[in-house]
């Protein structure tokens, strides 16, 4: 099977495609094109991007075919020995989990795009890629058994090439996006006998001895925990973009990872963003791409694949991608502390944690998984998952008087099961972290991980066991604390963005989008900075105050009476004073601190 990936007029979006399959046996066939992809756990609709298709015999005969599924067609091809599938597929959308095409480059991954037969998806394929001459590909996958295979020809004006690739199933395709361009920046080095490379396509003067020196060091930290990786080459695949943008993908031999802007690159809070993502992605390599969930194994593309373990594919690797940054020296302990803060603060905002558990929340992203969906009503897979995380690694600490940790859970996952082509269970996992710790871990596979329920009181225990403590504390803004209403300026309105239940503003009936128009009699009018509507509501203090609202297109006055620091706290970590010997040998043990 091959397929054939032409470069023509990329002003439009559109990139043609054929898909040639032989060997053809029966009267009908169906062709599928994936309805999801990989790293991102809910329905793609793919196929909305498809403006033309047809199919013909090896003679070039059209053949009968009708849709049978949004993204499913059946062939007749009674007599016929060979098909080939001419369509094209729209790509304007640049992230990194999408097809892109425009003057500049051919960004693709396959999952999008590349149709299939679903019986022979374990069959070898070929992909031809038909490119400008002077353009370099960046891919996770290794070019096929002719490394120079370019065959110059003549399309219209431009003088294009061809590049070949030959996968050894339909999953491999799937798995290998690709950037096409000839603006690529790249540097590559080795650690442990793996070669690493990081691709930058896009706007940006990427300083190489920082970002390798960074790397290096948190590369080297997630392979002395598994002691081995799944392939021997790398790549970090980056999409820089001119506006903000953070989004990442995982793959089993690469990432994809979307950053902006590009002018910002090396500085602040985006050059922590960079090696979070790049750290949490390449953890996934082994977490998600080769530990499975058993539902998982294999994928399948034309339909849901739902599991509950989606806490332990994100949450996990939340927890490593931004922990090994502090354990391998690349985040200093206060630059960690604010990061496992924004995960703190994102939980205790989110009172979906009393209506639906992580793992029912992992088997949800089907559903609404990556949307705000409904106030209130699910968690996160990755910021509970990532605290759920730590609250295990604690958990088997503590009980193995510091011999094990959620290391050794990982890398018996990888060795018992991914090298052994298995899919684990939630028993599975449940089975491991109490082999490891020696003790039960019921309460906080019942409670916590199966239930909907506030983490505070485990939280408080694990912190402990490193000599730190949760800090709750009153919200800095007023409007949050005594009122209990969280809002930001949106297009030029002050909107309500979530209302604490039970608080003053639940009371007086507040609700989600309702704008604010005055307070007071005075009117709130955002000047950019978002402080109108905070600093009057601090002005006007303990004192009721009567709202102005508009809500669904209706004008009406709403009284409410604040209550002093009651409502929205701001989370933190702390270490504690009163710590002692055990602790703080525990906080170095963890934090791989040299004594």
């Amino acid at each position: 099977m091959k397929y054939i990936i032409s470069y023509s007029k990329p002003h439009n979006h559109y990139i043609d495609i054929e898909f040639i399959a032989d060997k053809i046996k029966h009267d009908e066939l169906l062709i599928q094109l994936p309805s999801w992809r990989p790293g991102r756990y809910e329905l793609g609709n793919f196929a909305k991007n498809i403006q033309k298709w047809a199919a013909f015999d090896e003679k070039g005969k059209a053949l009968k075919f009708g849709k049978i599924s949004k993204d499913c067609w059946n062939i007749q091809t009674k007599g016929v020995s060979s098909v080939h599938i001419k369509y094209n597929y729209y790509a304007s959308e640049l992230n990194a989990g999408s097809t892109f095409l425009d003057s500049t480059q051919l960004y693709m991954n396959p999952v999008n795009c590349c149709v299939y037969i679903p019986e022979r998806i374990d069959e070898p394929c070929e992909m031809i890629l038909q490119l400008p001459l002077d353009y370099k590909i960046a891919c996770g996958h290794s070019q096929s058994s002719f490394p120079d295979f370019i065959i110059p020809f003549e399309s219209g004006d431009n003088r294009l090439g061809e590049n070949s690739f030959v996968f050894k199933n339909f999953h491999e395709l799937a798995d290998s996006p690709f950037i096409a361009s000839n603006s690529l920046q790249h540097c590559k080095f080795v650690c442990f006998g793996v070669e690493f490379n990081i691709w930058f396509q896009g706007e940006c003067c990427p300083n190489w001895t920082k970002l390798t020196s960074d790397f290096m060091k948190f590369i080297h930290e997630q392979l002395l925990i598994m002691n081995d990786f799944p392939g021997k080459v790398y790549h970090f695949l980056f999409q820089i973009l001119p506006h903000k943008i953070y989004h990442g993908v995982e793959h089993t031999a690469s990432t994809v990872i979307a950053l902006g802007p590009g002018y910002n690159l090396m500085k602040g809070d985006l050059y922590e963003d960079l090696l979070g993502v790049s750290s949490h992605e390449l953890f996934h390599a082994w977490n998600i791409k080769s530990i499975r969930p058993v539902e998982l194994q294999p994928y399948d593309y034309s339909k849901e694949n739902y599991s509950k373990l989606g806490y332990i594919a994100e949450g996990v690797t939340s927890y490593y991608g931004d922990y090994l940054l502090f354990r391998s020296g690349v985040l200093d302990e206060q630059q960690y502390f604010q990061t496992f803060a924004e995960r703190l603060q994102k939980h205790i905002d989110n009172f979906g944690r009393y209506n639906l558990s992580v793992a029912d929340a992992s088997f949800d992203t089907w559903l609404d998984g990556y949307t705000p969906g409904v106030p209130n009503r699910k968690t996160s897979i990755y910021d509970e998952g990532c605290l759920l995380a730590f609250v295990t690694d604690m958990f088997i600490r503590k009980n193995s008087d510091g011999k094990h940790s959620l290391d050794d859970v990982m890398r018996y996952l990888f060795n018992e099961f991914a090298l052994k082509n298995k899919g684990y269970s939630d028993i599975d996992y449940k089975g491991i972290v109490e082999h490891f710790a020696n003790a039960s871990f019921d309460l906080i596979y019942n409670n916590y991980i199966n239930s909907a329920s506030d983490y505070e009181p485990i939280l408080h225990e694990a912190m402990a066991y490193i000599g730190c403590e949760l800090i709750l504390l009153p919200s800095a803004k007023f409007h949050e604390h005594s009122m209990g209403i969280k809002a930001s300026e949106v297009n030029g309105v002050c909107k309500i963005t979530s209302v604490y239940p039970n608080s003053a503003a639940d009371i007086a009936g507040l609700a989600i989008n309702d704008d604010v128009i005055a307070i007071n009699s005075i009117q709130i009018k955002p000047d950019g900075s978002g402080t109108s509507f905070p600093e009057w509501c601090k002005y006007f203090g303990n004192k009721p105050s009567s709202l102005t609202i508009a809500s669904n297109g209706i004008i009406k006055l709403v009284e409410i009476i604040p209550q002093p620091n009651c409502f929205y706290k701001t989370a933190g970590i702390n270490k504690l004073l009163t710590a002692d010997e055990n602790q703080k040998n525990n906080f170095k043990k963890w934090g791989n601190i040299k004594f």
